[in-house]
């Protein structure tokens, strides 16, 4: 069952969400330009970026990418520029003022992590004859591969937040502490279990276009 199936969103709906929150992230860019924030600048460059992936991975390598899947990557990334830049007037950010937003756009995030080792994971099982991976060991690798992702974002917000304490520069992400830190790999956890469980459903038109992808990779090698 798809997204406009569960929750009644046509794909036209869909497109158009998607479409709403790309121009969102122009001008959320151009905010940060005109406030002179490298933090907005460079949190809504990058987002902007990933929305173009979807696109590339359809036209340029063959994987399907339904609306669904597309305003589910955009709505991850819109989140998460939107956390940086606020409301205007607003003194504060979401990340700033809403306890709960940095837990959502983490859990949103990692969900998308855990979707592209899933894929991986089971393209490569659908591809390869030698080996067979039981279902138990696909949600063990997603639950893992969110996590080792996870705790590498912490360590790079930490990073990063230290590096702009020392040179006295605006920082491009913040650090919480601590506590905020095992939160997010609670909601890091959340994330992958979303994904353990509703993946084949969602991903199985992205399983099959990998492995295809794989196949005529190693039939071009024995050539």
């Amino acid at each position: 069952m798809n997204l406009r199936d569960r929750i009644g969103i046509t794909e036209r709906r869909q497109r158009q969400l998607t479409w709403a929150m790309e121009v969102g992230l122009v001008g959320m860019f151009f905010i940060g330009l005109d406030r002179g924030t490298t933090g907005i600048v460079v949190n809504t460059g990058i987002a902007l970026l990933v929305t173009r992936l979807p696109s590339v991975l359809e036209h340029d390598f063959g994987i399907p990418m339904d609306p669904g899947l597309t305003l589910w990557i955009t709505s991850a990334v819109f989140l998460h520029a939107f956390g940086t830049v606020g409301l205007p007037g607003s003194p504060l950010t979401p990340y700033q003022s809403v306890w709960w937003y940095d837990h959502l756009t983490h859990g949103l995030s990692a969900s998308v992590v855990a979707a592209v080792g899933y894929a991986a994971v089971r393209a490569l099982d659908v591809h390869s004859d030698e080996v067979s991976y039981p279902p138990e060991f696909t949600v063990v690798f997603v639950f893992l591969f969110v996590l080792a992702f996870g705790v590498l974002w912490e360590v790079i917000e930490f990073t990063v937040a230290e590096l702009a304490a020392v040179l006295g520069t605006g920082s491009v992400l913040t650090q919480y502490g601590l506590e905020d830190t095992m939160l997010d790999l609670i909601f890091d956890t959340v994330g992958a279990a979303v994904v353990a469980i509703w993946g084949g459903a969602r991903l199985s038109g992205v399983v099959s276009a990998l492995a295809d992808r794989f196949d005529a990779a190693r039939r071009g090698t024995e050539r």
